[in-house]
């Protein structure tokens, strides 16, 4: 019984999370040259990326990168959040794996 409790709230969680992330990944229009991404956005689309090239497989204007982007700012947040984000990951099962 609180196994399936879990399940089902993980189940809503993530159905919630992927409503909310979708409204907000590159490609989706919301970003032109007058209006381009930003060093933030740039973080932001780097610690969704798995998600946005899942979604990209169904929705051919999603990217897993904005290409309406301020240039070299961008960059720096997008490579930030993937180091940051997916090095973060690996350090702290690296570090659970010591006795």
């Amino acid at each position: 019984m609180k196994n399936s409790k879990r399940f089902i709230l993980l189940c809503v969680v993530f159905i919630t999370m992927t409503i909310l992330l979708s409204g907000c990944m590159p490609g989706d229009g919301s970003y032109t040259d007058q209006s381009p991404a930003g060093f933030f956005w740039g973080i932001w689309h780097g610690w969704i990326a798995p998600i946005s090239l899942i979604f990209g497989l169904f929705k051919d204007v999603i990217r897993v990168y904005e290409i309406n982007n301020t240039g070299w700012w961008y960059d720096l947040g997008f490579y930030l959040a993937i180091v940051g984000g997916f090095g973060g990951f690996a350090f702290s099962r690296r570090k659970g794996d010591h006795h």
